[in-house]
């Protein structure tokens, strides 16, 4: 019986790794990519869709040309992406970064392919400016 079970012991340890692997590969291949606010120029957003995450009155009080609102404390918010294409460059950006980056987390996670979290947020090109 000991023999049985020592023999095991490496099968088991090489299946331990693998699947160490395969999970370190995993959270690697979802990371969120990101880039400073103050760098987006307008080349960046020209074939791409900028998402404002803030609230609808945040928004009102001055955004980003171009810009789309979608709400993250809107209970549909995944909704609002269904006609964006999961292939498309996506940038989203909120008024500090806590939003834009759950939010660009959960896209990753839900399929899409180059959503782009913008550091630093509305405030931080408000203080550029």
């Amino acid at each position: 019986m000991k023999l049985l079970i020592l023999s095991t012991i490496p099968t088991i340890m090489k299946n331990i790794s693998l699947l160490v692997l395969l999970l370190f590969t995993q959270i690697s291949c979802t990371q969120t990519k990101s880039m400073s606010i103050t760098e987006l120029t307008p080349q960046d957003v020209e074939n791409a869709v900028l998402v404002d995450v803030r609230t609808p009155e945040e928004y009102a009080e001055g955004h980003l040309p171009n810009a789309i609102n979608i709400d993250w404390y809107d209970e549909n918010f995944m909704d609002e992406f269904k006609d964006i294409d999961r292939n498309k460059t996506i940038y989203v950006y909120c008024k500090k970064g806590g939003r834009s980056a759950s939010a660009a987390e959960m896209l990753n996670s839900s399929g899409y392919k180059n959503v782009i979290d913008l550091l630093g947020g509305y405030d931080a090109l408000e203080a550029k400016n």
